[in-house]
Formats: C-alpha cells, sequence, structure tokens
C-alpha cells in the first residue's frame, strides 16, 4: 500500500498538511480531489490547508498551496511559515531561506518554533467603500496581501456573526468572479488589534489568518496613524506581529512574525484519500 509521509502543523491557529514533495511522490491526478479528502476532519487528517514543498531553480524550495477545498491560493501567510520551518527541520534549508510562491519569493528567519517572513509588497489600499447588502449598507476596506482581504472595523469583536457576515461579503457581486477574504476587527485604540477572519476556500471562520492580519494591520495604520509594529490577537489567541514602513499611501517592507508549530508527522494511506 502507497504511504505519503506528513508533517501536520500549526500556525497561529491555521492547521496544514504538508507533504515533501521534491520527488513528486504525490500523484497529480485527481489531486484536488486528494487535496479535499485529506483535508476533510473526521474523514481524514483534516486541515484548512495542504501545502506540496518542490524543487527551485533558483531558491531553496517553491511550494504549491491548496485551500481545503482543492482551490489554489496564490499566498497563505500562516501557512508560509509553516512551510519555512519544516523546510528547516527536514533540512531542505538552513535558517535563513527562500522560497518561490505565487505571490513573489519570500524570504524567513527561523528562530525556534517561532518565523519571521519577509512578505511581498501589497496592493492599493481601498478605503471606505459602501457595499449593499441584505443587512444594510457596509462599510468596508480592501487590500490585496497576497490574496484579497477585505476588513470591516467592528466595536465588539465578539459579538460578530463571522460565518453569516463573512459569507454574504465574500460572495457578494462586488467581488466576483474571484471572491475575498472577510477580516473582522476591533482595536483597544492603540497598537493591538482582534482579528476574526472567514476565510475564502475554507469557507468559514477560521482560528487565523496571516495575510488577513497583515491587512488588518495596515489598514489600522492608515486609518489611525498608529506606527509598525502592531500586534494582531487571531481567534487562537495566537499573536502575529506586523512590521512594515509606509510612504505616503505606500506600505513595504512588510514583515510578518508568528509561530509555527510541529503537531505530528506520520504517514498517508491510500485510505486517507481514497474512500
Amino acid at each position: 500500500m502507497k504511504r505519503l509521509p506528513f508533517y501536520k502543523m500549526s500556525g497561529a491557529g491555521n492547521d496544514f498538511i504538508i507533504i515533501d514533495n521534491r520527488e513528486s511522490i504525490v500523484d497529480e491526478d485527481n489531486l484536488n480531489a486528494f487535496v479535499m479528502n485529506v483535508c476533510s476532519r473526521k474523514m481524514s487528517v483534516g486541515a484548512d490547508g495542504l501545502i506540496l514543498v518542490e524543487k527551485s531553480d533558483t531558491v531553496d524550495f517553491k511550494w504549491r498551496f491548496f485551500n481545503s477545498d482543492g482551490s489554489r491560493a496564490d499566498m497563505c501567510g500562516n501557512g508560509a511559515r509553516c512551510a519555512a520551518r519544516f523546510a528547516y527541520e527536514k533540512k531542505i534549508a538552513g535558517d535563513t531561506l527562500s522560497f518561490e510562491t505565487e505571490a513573489g519569493i519570500v524570504n524567513a528567519e527561523i528562530s525556534g518554533k517561532n518565523v519571521k517572513l519577509n512578505m511581498p509588497d501589497p496592493g492599493d489600499l481601498v478605503e471606505n467603500e459602501a457595499l449593499e447588502t441584505e443587512d444594510g449598507m457596509l462599510l468596508f476596506n480592501f487590500i490585496d496581501t497576497g490574496v484579497p482581504h477585505s476588513v470591516v472595523r467592528v466595536k465588539e469583536i465578539d459579538k460578530i456573526d463571522v460565518p453569516r457576515l463573512g459569507r454574504m461579503i465574500r460572495f457578494h457581486e462586488r467581488f466576483a468572479p474571484e471572491g475575498t477574504n472577510v477580516n473582522f476587527v476591533a482595536s483597544d485604540g492603540g497598537s493591538n488589534l482582534m482579528l476574526r477572519t472567514y476565510e475564502r476556500g475554507v469557507e468559514g471562520e477560521t482560528l487565523g489568518c496571516g495575510t488577513g492580519a497583515i491587512a488588518v494591520a495596515l489598514v489600522e495604520s492608515a486609518k489611525t496613524g498608529v506606527p509598525s509594529p502592531i500586534r494582531v490577537t487571531t481567534r487562537s489567541r495566537s499573536v502575529l506581529t506586523i512590521y512594515f514602513s509606509r510612504k505616503e499611501d505606500k506600505f513595504f517592507d512588510i514583515v510578518m512574525e508568528g509561530d509555527a508549530r510541529i503537531i505530528y508527522e506520520g504517514f498517508l494511506s491510500r485510505e486517507s484519500w481514497e474512500y
């Protein structure tokens, strides 16, 4: 019976299945179905996403990132930290490394279970756009931090119905056809934020979102002038620290710091994906 070695890892509450695919051990036929099946909770390992670590001709490695529904994503901040630590632990790279993503080259620095990532520059910030929903008009902000993120500022983070309102915004025609991730953020009035995220591709609230943490930090800085760094507390209670530079309305030199924990390693049997 074919068995595939894997790591299960977690970054700020996002969990991932990571496979060293440098020797092409994963069958490309029906790859999306494979991802969906092994990411299915209770039926298999279960995860928010799956990462294939593969050979690169230019840097330490490249990745392919899949959401749990089998769709591809250009970037995932929490997944990128986990992939970086995986590569270090498997001796694919040293404690300072670079890897290819569809959003560009990402540089990382490993320190124990903590990882710092130099992220690609974000797209332009759209502020205070009105969105007509079944609940009435809603103000949102929008920025692409490797993947698209809408940001809605709220006063009481615990009272937001993230699954319902997040789904409404995620599938709104304003963001068609790709859709958007949706972030709800509350501030303590300083450099500490609380974040809840509805993730596209997972199609529900997740316990953390790295690119979402970057998005809310940049929006908060644009809105209030709060300087770098900004600490973002995710739903898992893990904290992501976002560093950045700003010149007028442009953000650059984005660095995200947070955990990348190894939960366990093992083997996937065929029965984990053939059912």
